[in-house]
């Protein structure tokens, strides 16, 4: 985690000495005041959305949903996350990822891939090591089919797009593609040992 701190001061350090090179400082100043401020109220404008599926989430989870839709899917799981495909804990972690973000929930999904990786890693037998089915839910994770991009759908919303659901169906044809292709490469190179 301190690399990933160290890179992201050396970029802004960057950023502002470079803005001074230039002689562009306005611009600086324009990120902190305007851009951080639009973010802001992005994140708020957002926060309603993400509560209420995430709850939706939790109430699926409580109430054994969650488990049945593991069973279900266990087929298809004993392929993708073959570590796994007898730990229902682990799966259930990665169902639920998977489902936030196949509704567009991605910053909640984070939380919950993140969990989901924790129960995978009681499982690794070489803890420094990352196994087949965590490269695999990082692969599907970030790829991820997405039914309903909810997060999308409301900024656009936002933005007064006449119809802001018409992205759907494009979404749906490229995410799925997308995820396909990582799941055959992954597999690629899962049997080849790499």
């Amino acid at each position: 985690m301190n690399k990933l701190k160290k890179i992201w001061f050396g970029l802004i350090i960057l950023g502002i000495f470079f803005s001074v090179v230039n002689n562009k400082v306005e611009i600086v100043n324009e990120v902190l005041f305007t851009d951080l401020q639009e973010s802001i109220e992005l994140v708020i404008n957002l926060i309603s959305v993400m509560a209420f599926w995430m709850g939706l989430m939790r109430i699926a989870e409580k109430s054994g949903l969650v488990k049945n839709l593991s069973k279900l899917i266990n087929p298809i799981s004993k392929i993708l996350f073959k570590e796994i495909s007898k730990a229902p804990k682990a799966l259930n972690a990665v169902v639920l990822c998977l489902a936030a973000n196949m509704f567009g929930l991605g910053n909640s999904a984070t939380a919950l891939g993140i969990k989901a990786v924790q129960e995978m890693q009681k499982l690794n037998s070489n803890k420094k090591r990352a196994t087949n089915s965590m490269c695999m839910l990082l692969i599907i994770n970030m790829s991820s089919i997405q039914l309903l991009p909810l997060g999308i759908i409301k900024i656009r919303a936002d933005a007064g797009a006449i119809n802001p659901t018409d992205i759907m169906v494009p979404t749906i044809i490229t995410t799925t593609i997308s995820t396909i292709t990582g799941i055959l490469c992954a597999k690629y190179f899962e049997r080849r040992g790499e």
